[in-house]
């Protein structure tokens, strides 16, 4: 198969979701380049390639030119398709951001103190939670994962009122550090910059993983 360029390939994108994949289709150089929004002249020069690449066949009638994808160009395709499954595809996958340890202000183990909090998060995440949290401060590139990561389904942490306060829901979602079960957790209530967050474990983490303020910690969140 000759080589095709990414331009070549997406007139092949466009004979496809036209139906040529499962029979030739009716079309004229002029109506695929206002598809494409090229020139005549290109589209024509696109069509050229591909027959000769032997990723498309094409016959001539009276009523006009059809075009037909070939078994290679349906091949093509299927690799396509392929490789933008694993870039999409939201089985199995996992984020991962990374940033350095820094002190919090108490507001953590205050509120993993209190017991409506202790009881939820021990159901929603599978573990009682230690009295803390482990604060991170992200890295740039992982801002931008963070961002990302509010598209995934987090499991909402209700609120309650007591007889002095009210106090606010929160969401987590499960995660990792060096394969100790751990939990973001973002408060209804939050006033963090974006590069900031909170997890919870189980277990007290700087302890534990032996962390120091500045110390460099990757969080890996699993998705299905």
């Amino acid at each position: 198969m000759d080589t095709v360029d990414a331009e070549d390939t997406l007139c092949l994108k466009r004979i496809a979701a036209m139906g040529g994949c499962k029979g030739p289709v009716r079309l004229s150089t002029q109506s695929l380049g206002d598809q494409l929004g090229i020139s005549q002249q290109t589209a024509s020069r696109r069509l050229r390639a591909l027959e000769t690449a032997h990723l498309i066949s094409r016959t001539t009638e009276p009523s006009g030119q059809f075009v037909l994808v070939t078994k290679l160009g349906e091949e093509l395709l299927r690799r396509e398709f392929s490789e933008y499954c694993k870039i999409f595809d939201r089985i199995g996958g996992h984020y991962v951001l990374t940033g350095g340890v820094i002190s919090g202000v108490g507001e953590g183990r205050y509120y993993m103190s209190i017991p409506h909090y202790q009881e939820k998060f021990t159901e929603l995440c599978g573990f009682p939670p230690y009295p803390g949290t482990l604060n991170l401060k992200l890295n740039p590139q992982s801002v931008l994962v963070r961002k990302r990561i509010d598209t995934l389904e987090w499991t909402s942490v209700p609120g309650f009122s007591d007889e002095h306060r009210t106090f606010g829901e929160a969401r987590c979602i499960p995660c990792r550090i060096e394969n100790v079960p751990c939990a973001i957790v973002v408060p209804g209530r939050t006033h963090y910059p974006e590069d900031i967050i909170e997890v919870i474990s189980g277990v007290p983490l700087r302890a534990t993983l032996g962390l120091e303020d500045g110390k460099e910690v990757v969080v890996e969140i699993g998705y299905d």
